[in-house]
């Protein structure tokens, strides 16, 4: 009782020690606020995530890393992987749409012929015309997986697009190039029927390659 009573007394008392006063005593940040008070205090701390952890909501990163100068194993290897990412609806493929103009048309142009501005038939500072994806065949036969790989790691003249683009962008913008592309074949079949030869009514051979 004695030990009761004097426990319940008025009297204020400093607190003494803490259990695990990291976690009573937050040190959480706001974001943009200066942290050399962190380094006053010994912690290092460079706002960078920790190697391996994903954003909420973002898919996993891509499996295979960049290949070391003059190798190409995971190159080829890429082209195994698939766009982990679901067929697009209309909204979906409306922002991919964007984002591949945002970051790539420039170079490789709005209807993905490789004739962006920087090339412009050949007036602008580029000398190389850039990859005409709809129009040369290594680029329309080439697998997601390896698209992504230059996209994500650089090919050639083309940088990385990893600090510009999320992983979900990045699937988000071969969905449409591949869609572009598909839409490219279904055109050139169509072009390549219209040029074959029809029959009338009478029964006689007609040319239709320049019937409009």
């Amino acid at each position: 009782m004695a030990a009761g009573v004097w426990s319940c007394s008025d009297v204020r008392r400093e607190q003494r020690d803490t259990y695990m006063p990291d976690m009573f005593y937050s040190r959480a940040l706001e974001t943009y606020t200066p942290i050399d008070t962190l380094h006053k205090q010994g912690i290092n701390y460079n706002r960078m995530p920790v190697a391996g952890t994903v954003k909420r909501g973002e898919l996993f990163p891509f499996e295979l890393g960049p290949d070391q100068p003059g190798d190409s194993t995971n190159y080829v290897a890429s082209k195994q992987i698939k766009n982990p990412l679901p067929p697009l609806n209309d909204a979906q493929m409306k922002e991919a749409e964007r984002l591949y103009l945002v970051n790539c048309g420039i170079c490789h142009g709005t209807a993905l012929d490789g004739n962006g501005p920087l090339y412009n038939n050949g007036q602008g500072p580029y000398v190389a015309q850039p990859a005409n994806l709809v129009g040369q065949a290594m680029y329309q036969e080439m697998p997601e997986g390896q698209m992504f790989y230059s996209v994500t790691y650089g090919k050639g003249q083309m940088g990385s697009y990893a600090s510009q683009l999320s992983t979900t962008q990045r699937w988000m913008v071969i969905h449409y190039v591949k869609a572009q592309q598909a839409a490219g074949k279904g055109a050139v079949k169509t072009q390549a029927g219209n040029q074959t030869s029809g029959t009338s009514q009478t029964g006689t051979t007609v040319d239709t390659t320049n019937n409009q």
